[in-house]
């Protein structure tokens, strides 16, 4: 009914009964595997912020193109003669909008709006800078 305890079943309790928890090698191992995890993640998060900021930038951009026009469009019935023509004007802030005014014809102007953000803070827009450029004509009304 009982059994006699010899060395060898001595040390097999012992192992067993110690205390429960991970060698230093598991932890070194289990440690390198997640860094190597979160590396390509931490990357595309990353690059995930970076494109949500210029589709925000271009939004904007775009909004404020829009407006300009719209601007444009108003004024130019009661004032068609004078030009509509601006260089690095801001528009809330870093974004900045340029607007060129050519005759098309008689009483026709093409306007065009190019809206960006002003990166690299110089006060003025520069073609890697320009994310928006909408055209439109303008008709004399009277």
């Amino acid at each position: 009914m009982f059994r006699k305890l010899t060395a060898a079943s001595k040390t097999r309790v012992r192992r067993r009964s110690g205390r429960p928890g991970l060698t230093l090698t598991e932890v070194v191992v289990a440690s390198t595997l997640l860094v190597v995890a979160m590396v390509p993640i931490l990357k595309g998060l990353t690059n995930v912020h970076l494109n949500s900021t210029i589709i925000e930038r271009k939004t904007h951009s775009l909004t404020r193109a829009q407006a300009k026009l719209d601007e444009i469009r108003a004024r130019s019935i009661y004032s068609y003669a004078s030009s509509f023509a601006e260089n690095d004007s801001s528009l809330d802030g870093s974004y900045l909008c340029n607007v060129t005014d050519t005759a098309a014809g008689d009483n026709l102007r093409t306007v065009t709006v190019s809206v960006g953000y002003d990166s690299n803070g110089s006060g003025s827009l520069s073609a890697d800078e320009v994310l928006v450029t909408l055209s439109t004509y303008v008709a004399r009304r009277w």
